[in-house]
């Protein structure tokens, strides 16, 4: 929050030999239309500018790769034990090995949590849509959301659905901003008519959202509405 922009510097020779660097990068900016990338360098070194929100979520998005290429070495390594197995159980027995159209039809977003709760609460249809299942695990600032087929949804509408879940999120991360009311010193009864004054208020202003903790309250939306709405409370 304190830096619009910031840099960081990518080492990708640890993809060398599983993938070609130029269309891991191409990937990367497909992924993370936010953040702007540099030449890709010999050293397989490459610097990346932008949010420090879409930072994170491109690290996620490449520890996600990482992670599926340990987990098919490991695939790859139990089936190499198992051959001598399988040819000793006759000429008649073949096996074939073939991706499975459910990871084609799997893929991960990561958002800003607070853009999360926003968009799950204002804008819901973003995450309605026929035969598809959307799932999220939040770890802090970060939220990372799953979009799959629910069984006859094909890639083309997962990838749909999951463009329009990114487009909007970096749309929001431009305009919203978020004010924080502590919870220091007061007393629960303070803490609760808190909550019932902005409950009183949503109706004024149905485009702010606040969410509650025991120790503050956030309040998120836009510009002056959501000064005004701050003052109010």
């Amino acid at each position: 929050q304190a830096f619009s922009s910031v840099t960081s510097i990518l080492n990708l020779a640890v993809f060398q030999g599983q993938f070609a660097l130029e269309e891991l990068v191409e990937e990367m900016k497909q992924q993370s239309t936010g953040l702007s990338f540099g030449p890709l360098q010999p050293n397989g070194h490459v610097a990346v500018q932008g949010s420090f929100p879409a930072i994170q979520g491109l690290r996620d998005l490449l520890l996600l790769k990482a992670q599926s290429l340990s987990e098919e070495d490991r695939r790859k390594e139990s089936k190499s034990h198992q051959k001598p197995r399988r040819r000793l159980q006759g000429h008649g027995s073949t096996t074939e090995t073939r991706s499975s159209p459910r990871d084609e039809e799997k893929q991960v977003v990561v958002l800003d949590t607070d853009i999360y709760h926003y968009m799950r609460q204002l804008c819901p249809w973003l995450f309605q849509a026929n035969e598809v299942v959307i799932s999220d695990v939040t770890d802090g600032d970060v939220t990372t959301v799953c979009v799959e087929s629910a069984g006859r949804a094909d890639a083309g509408q997962v990838s749909s659905v999951r463009k329009r879940i990114e487009e909007r999120s970096l749309n929001l991360q431009q305009t919203l901003r978020k004010e924080r009311i502590p919870f220091q010193g007061h007393s629960r009864g303070e803490k609760q008519r808190y909550r019932q004054v902005c409950e009183r208020l949503k109706a004024r202003y149905p485009r702010v959202l606040v969410i509650p903790y025991d120790t503050h309250m956030d309040i998120i939306g836009f510009g002056s509405e959501l000064s005004e709405f701050t003052r109010t409370v």
